[in-house]
């Protein structure tokens, strides 16, 4: 997805600067404005995904905010850029905060550090129909069913799988936090019962 040369096949919902390619690194650092990066491929929208292996191999500044948003769109849900639709894997480096990396943010929070996530490291998010798990350096630390009715906070409703998929997104979360991404790979899954 990422071709470490230039943004080729991204495109910025707000704040156009907030991500950059340097040294064959693709860097997500607000300019201003909280903002994300979509995959939109050849076209103009973003690719809806549905289930899929997405494998993001990143690092963070210290005190850095980010986040790996899934079955997304661009659709806010207040002005301070938040997205209203989908889940985000948490990406964030404060020792301060309560919901970690490799959060499945405000669904099932992670209230311990699991890695050093100012080194490298591999995110693997597997999406199986209802199911989503989350693997940080090969070790799963989230294995969730979204239920038939989930319960949500109201500003959270956006936060389901979308039965025909959705966006895959990058946040640049502040102007104080960096991220760094070398690696971003996808694996469509194939239904069980589809011919190829």
């Amino acid at each position: 997805m990422f071709n470490g040369k230039d943004l080729s096949g991204w495109r910025v919902n707000r704040a156009e600067g907030s991500f950059t390619v340097k040294d064959g690194l693709l860097v997500a650092h607000s300019v201003d404005l909280r903002s994300h990066l979509f995959y939109v491929g050849e076209g103009d929208s973003p690719v809806a995904f549905k289930n899929f292996e997405l494998v993001v191999v990143a690092r963070g500044e210290p005190d850095s905010n980010s986040g790996i948003f899934i079955h997304t769109d661009y659709e806010l849900r207040d002005e301070k850029g938040h997205l209203a639709n989908g889940y985000e894997v948490n990406l964030n480096t404060s020792p301060t905060v309560t919901k970690k990396t490799g959060s499945l943010y405000d669904v099932v929070d992670l209230t311990e550090r699991p890695l050093d996530d100012t080194q490298w490291f591999e995110t693997r998010i597997r999406v199986e129909g209802k199911q989503i798990r989350v693997w940080l350096n090969g070790n799963k630390v989230i294995d969730y069913l979204e239920p038939e009715n989930p319960v949500r906070k109201p500003n959270r409703k956006g936060r389901l799988l979308k039965p025909e998929g959705g966006a895959i997104a990058l946040q640049a979360h502040d102007p104080e936090s960096i991220w760094h991404f070398k690696e971003i790979k996808i694996t469509p899954l194939i239904e069980q019962g589809s011919s190829r």
